[in-house]
């Protein structure tokens, strides 16, 4: 059973060896975040597969916001880079819900909130327990607020 660090560290060097330069600054910027998140704290661990999924999702969103910035900046170039990272970063997380599952499982959550005596918008902090540990990794936390806003507000 391969980890998912290793898997990481397996693809560096082979984009090492491919002198895709793109890809191994990007995954060896990422290793180096898991690795300071292992030894943050008073001790050294090992990170456990879904630890290093979430380091990995906020290194992807580090790189989506870098990029807005670069593009609102008139720096397109630096834009596409911080893009492109985002992308390589994306092939090593879960695939994201779309739209109709996580209204779907938003709408479920509204419900249970409703039946345990939650209204109008004053419930979000209600469905927000619900809903985030259903789709954990999933779904960027923006996108959840969101949808649980709409079916509130609507």
């Amino acid at each position: 059973m391969t980890t998912l660090k290793s898997k990481l560290r397996e693809d560096l060097n082979a984009a090492i060896k491919e002198r895709d330069e793109l890809r191994s600054s990007t995954l060896r910027l990422t290793l180096t975040a898991i690795t300071q998140e292992e030894v943050s704290g008073k001790e050294k661990r090992e990170l456990s597969d879904e630890e290093v999924t979430k380091v990995i999702t906020r290194e992807a969103k580090k790189r989506r916001e870098a990029a807005e910035a670069f593009a609102q900046g008139d720096r397109p170039e630096q834009a596409e880079r911080e893009k492109a990272e985002g992308e390589i970063l994306a092939t090593y997380l879960p695939k994201q819900l779309d739209d109709d599952e996580l209204n779907r499982i938003v709408a479920q959550a509204v419900e249970e909130a409703k039946a345990a005596g939650a209204e109008g918008p004053r419930a979000m902090g209600q469905v927000m327990k619900i809903v985030n540990p259903k789709v954990a990794g999933l779904a960027e936390g923006g996108r959840v607020a969101a949808a649980v806003k709409k079916l509130l507000a609507g």
